[in-house]
């Protein structure tokens, strides 16, 4: 990338925009921090990664986890801070309350901006992936350091406290969200009947983004492809608005778009746009 220096005349390169992901590693490549660095590169952002724990997982379970130690989890933020920097950050598995507490306090140390803030609780597969006692820590530490949380409806469920039935209830529980903090929330609709609807709302607002619903079972890593592409677009300066659009398109290719992969849930074929 160039941009040109009319003083000189000469091109110069142009900074490219960053964006940082805070996750866990999936082993299985579909999700989590390879997710997250594939949608980055996909939209030409540069991204970085600070791994929290690493799984040992593929498309039909996750057989092991260990938490990575909380000051190797800070010391990565502080590397990719004090040299790269970033644009954006998109928070994934957080699997414990120390982990949050420790995202959390970086993120105000180092003034972070356009934070996305996808609470993984539970692995497309049904395993756990968030510790019971860590909700609470998310809710009051970590959601109102957000310029968008992107649950779906059982992480709104569990970050209420309230059942999520049909689009009134999920309006309902994207309030609740705003109201701990939260400058933005995308209720994701992909566990309801029907369309692929996403509730986004802002405190003033509310939108919908629909797409058509796709049959398929190559849906490993949606959550984490929707919330990093969305700060892929903070990161290179667009609305927030525009940058969940953009990521509901995204997304909704990229699962059209997918291979078959293993013996479960696949991933989605997140350079659909570049493969034949």
């Amino acid at each position: 990338m160039t941009q040109r220096d009319e003083s000189t005349g000469l091109s110069e390169p142009a900074e490219l925009a960053r964006a940082m992901t805070i996750a866990g590693s999936d082993s299985g490549g579909g999700a989590g921090v390879q997710a997250d660095l594939k949608s980055f590169a996909a939209m030409g952002v540069y991204g970085t990664s600070v791994l929290t724990a690493i799984t040992a997982q593929n498309t039909v379970a996750v057989t092991d986890v260990m938490e990575l130690p909380v000051s190797i989890i800070e010391s990565q933020i502080d590397a990719v801070i004090s040299d790269i920097g970033t644009n954006a950050v998109k928070t994934g598995m957080l699997s414990s309350a120390v982990i949050i507490e420790a995202v959390a306090r970086k993120v105000k140390e180092h003034g972070l901006g356009n934070v996305v803030v996808d609470p993984v609780m539970v692995a497309k597969s049904g395993d756990k992936l968030l510790q019971d006692e860590a909700v609470e820590v998310l809710r009051e530490l970590l959601v109102p350091l957000a310029t968008l949380v992107t649950p779906n409806i059982p992480e709104a469920e569990a970050l209420t406290g309230r059942k999520i039935a049909d689009m009134d209830d999920a309006r309902e529980a994207a309030i609740a969200i705003v109201g701990m903090g939260a400058k933005a929330v995308v209720v994701k609709g992909g566990h309801m009947a029907g369309p692929a609807s996403d509730i986004f709302y802002d405190g003033d607002e509310f939108r919908v983004f629909t797409a058509q619903r796709i049959s398929t079972t190559s849906t490993h890593g949606t959550g984490c492809t929707f919330a990093s592409a969305t700060a892929a677009g903070l990161a290179r300066g667009m609305s927030l608005r525009d940058s969940v659009s953009q990521a509901k398109k995204y997304v909704t290719d990229a699962i059209r778009r997918a291979f078959p992969m293993g013996r479960g849930y696949g991933p989605l074929n997140h350079f659909h746009e570049f493969w034949d």
